[in-house]
């Protein structure tokens, strides 16, 4: 489980102190709650992130303990380092937008006549709840050729989960490698 403090100041002073000591700013809210403030050690939290099995991780603020969902996410433009987190609390029985990461799987034929597969969509969004919620939307793109795509209309959706992204948006396609 990922421990966390409570900001006690959220000005700029606090918050530069708070990364200079190897923290990582959070927000994390949810419908009803009242918002919370909070700081997480960078590399525990990415240690997390990156180790997780659903979309939904618990985390341990102060005296609360709660599973949450990573929204959005900024980052340095140069260095890439993380600077701030928004985080939702996943809520039981609760109907809200949550962005599922997109997977491709399998060996295209336009691969083998020398193409790419270009993933234009890494998440989309999704309305669920979070017991229906998938951990990823996986594309078979076994059968797809130089210049096929895939969009949203054409993924089967599975059942009390929504697409609130346009059906004509591309998620995928096979492009020629230049």
């Amino acid at each position: 489980m990922l421990e966390g403090i409570v900001r006690e100041s959220i000005g700029k002073k606090g918050t530069k102190a708070l990364r200079r000591d190897g923290y990582l700013i959070a927000n994390i809210y949810g419908k009803g709650l009242e918002n919370i403030n909070a700081a997480f050690k960078e590399n525990e939290y990415i240690r997390t992130v990156r180790n997780k099995d659903t979309l939904a991780f618990p985390v341990k603020v102060g005296d609360k303990e709660m599973d949450v969902v990573v929204q959005s996410y900024e980052s340095h433009p140069v260095t890439g380092k993380l600077l701030h987190v928004d985080l939702m609390v996943a809520q039981p029985g609760v109907v809200t937008h949550y962005m599922v990461p997109v997977e491709a799987v399998g060996e295209a034929i336009g691969v083998k006549n020398k193409g790419l597969v270009n993933i234009s969509k890494r998440r989309l969004r999704v309305k669920a709840k979070i017991e229906d919620l998938p951990k990823a939307i996986v594309i078979d793109v076994t059968d797809m050729d130089l210049g096929d795509a895939k969009l949203i209309r054409d993924l089967e959706g599975t059942e009390n989960v929504k697409f609130t992204d346009a059906d004509r948006v591309a998620v995928l396609s096979i492009i020629k490698a230049k």
